[in-house]
């Protein structure tokens, strides 16, 4: 676009005053809206009509026109795996979550804010401030920014979707985002000892397995009024992999009262039906029996099962039987110091009993003891008579064994004598033939020796003998000259072949008269020549 200078006349002014130029970074986008028709290349058929929306992206600067207005500058807004915001468009009115990008809002869409039920809202900032417990300041949600919630461990939270109109449930530990038409479902639980409804307020249940404290109010046959605090161990059985199992656990709004009404009920029952005196003495087995229930062996059984939201019951611990009314209460210790006194009584009678039953019986202990004493004394003195006899009788053999083994022992060093004298003359001779082997060998290593001296010298006498007589040879050839040998090897051929040509002599031959001549080819031969 061309930038012109110019002036304002008389009576003209700025509409905005002089505004700046819009410069976009690369994340930075402007929306903007037309006023009124103008052309623009980049539009669908180059025209921009009245009320069209559309985005100038960055990086690049920007001057509007006046026929555009600039609604908002957007940036590019980064998000995390587990971060979104809600985005709706203004076309359609349909709002999605968008996650794990880096997202740049469309002309046509802008950001959602989410309701939330206020109790919602309470529950989630108390969460986010026990993971930010450093921080005490109060954090404020951003409506835009996907709801989020960290599902404890062992814990279940249950989301329903209104569009969809379904619910789902979703295991701890695990990060639980909320769609656009989807909320919390709040459990309402009982709390307090004794228990009371509404008094705990959460997003999560827990799976157990856990406790919990009731205190029941019961009646005995004999109208006997007593407080009961009862501790109960639970957990739910569910399997995860399962979805319609795992939405049962949320039938049933407030389980804790649910349970410690319907345990409270048995209690009740099963007391009503036995007197004050028995209850005190057997209480653990009536409630455990009232509890679970017995099975066919008549065994009490060791789990309460609720089918309606897959809960048990698995143990119940008495941790206080209190009376409620003060006679009751003085009866009762009345009879408590009764029988303490009783079995004070009773056990000092027994202990006296038995100190004398256990004096008895160490005196008739003592009396045998003697007795098997003196019996084991004589039978020690028998045997030590039969040992002496028996020493005897060893030592008058030993003498004759000692005896004929030192006749034995002399012979046997005689024998050995003569052995040893006979290997040592063995070994004698053996040292007189090594040396006379050895001697020998000397000898004949010296002659071998000589001869081969001997040898190298004649073989040294005919080395220079051969080195004399190539010397002599090499200096006579060296005296006579190459040309002069040459003459000499010459002169034999060259006579005889002057002594022919004087005689006149073609050819001739010369045998011993044994070999046999074809004389017809030595014809035919001389005649062939001659004719040539």
């Amino acid at each position: 676009m061309e930038r012109i200078p110019f002036f304002l006349r008389p009576g003209e002014k700025l509409e905005k005053g002089i505004q700046n130029i819009h410069v976009l970074g690369e994340e930075e986008a402007l929306l903007l809206n037309a006023k009124q028709s103008f052309k623009d290349p980049k539009a669908e058929g180059g025209i921009r009509h009245p009320g069209d929306r559309w985005m100038i992206q960055g990086p690049t600067d920007y001057v509007p026109p006046v026929e555009v207005e600039i609604l908002d500058r957007r940036k590019r807004i980064p998000l995390d795996e587990n971060e979104g915001i809600y985005v709706r468009d203004l076309k359609t009115g349909k709002v999605q979550a968008i996650h794990g990008e880096s997202y740049l809002l469309k002309p046509h869409e802008e950001l959602w804010e989410k309701p939330l039920a206020p109790i919602v809202e309470d529950l989630l900032q108390r969460a986010g401030q026990e993971r930010h417990a450093v921080t005490k300041e109060k954090l404020v949600r951003d409506k835009t920014r996907v709801v989020t919630y960290r599902a404890p461990h062992n814990s279940a939270v249950q989301i329903y979707d209104y569009k969809a109109k379904k619910a789902r449930v979703v295991f701890g530990p695990e990060l639980v985002t909320l769609g656009p038409d989807e909320q919390f479902t709040v459990l309402s639980l009982s709390g307090g000892t004794p228990k009371k409804s509404d008094q705990i307020k959460t997003l999560c249940l827990l799976l157990g397995p856990d406790f919990m404290t009731d205190v029941v109010t019961v009646e005995t046959s004999d109208h006997a009024r007593l407080a009961l605090q009862l501790a109960y161990n639970w957990k739910f059985n569910i399997d995860k992999e399962n979805p319609k199992e795992a939405a049962t656990i949320f039938q049933v709004p407030d389980f804790v009262g649910d349970a410690c009404k319907a345990v409270a009920s048995r209690v009740r029952g099963s007391v009503a039906s036995s007197t004050f005196d028995n209850f005190h003495r057997h209480s653990a087995d009536i409630i455990r029996a009232a509890v679970f229930g017995k099975d066919e062996s008549g065994e009490t059984k060791r789990e309460l099962p609720f089918d309606a939201n897959r809960l048990i019951i698995t143990g119940i611990d008495i941790q206080s039987v209190e009376p409620v009314d003060e006679r009751t209460r003085d009866s009762l210790q009345k009879s408590v110091q009764l029988a303490i006194e009783i079995t004070t009584k009773s056990q000092e009678a027994s202990a006296r009993h038995e100190a004398e039953r256990v004096e008895q019986q160490a005196r008739g202990l003592l009396d045998i003891q003697k007795i098997s004493n003196e019996a084991e004394a004589e039978k020690e003195r028998k045997e030590l008579l039969a040992l002496q006899a028996q020493s005897a009788n060893v030592e008058a053999t030993g003498h004759a064994i000692a005896e004929a083994r030192a006749k034995a022992d002399a012979l046997e060093i005689e024998a050995q004598a003569a052995v040893e004298q006979s290997r040592l003359r063995t070994q004698a001779a053996k040292i007189q033939s090594e040396a006379e082997l050895a001697e020998l060998e000397q000898k004949n290593h010296a002659e071998i020796k000589h001869l081969t001296a001997l040898t190298e010298l004649e073989i040294a006498k005919a080395k220079d003998l051969s080195n004399i007589e190539t010397t002599k040879f090499r200096n006579i050839v060296t005296a006579l000259g190459a040309d002069t040998i040459q003459s000499i090897a010459q002169a034999g051929p060259e006579l005889q072949s002057k002594l022919l040509q004087g005689l006149g002599l073609k050819s001739f031959m010369i045998t011993d008269g044994n070999s046999p001549i074809n004389l017809f080819n030595t014809a035919n031969g001389l005649i062939s020549a001659s004719s040539s």
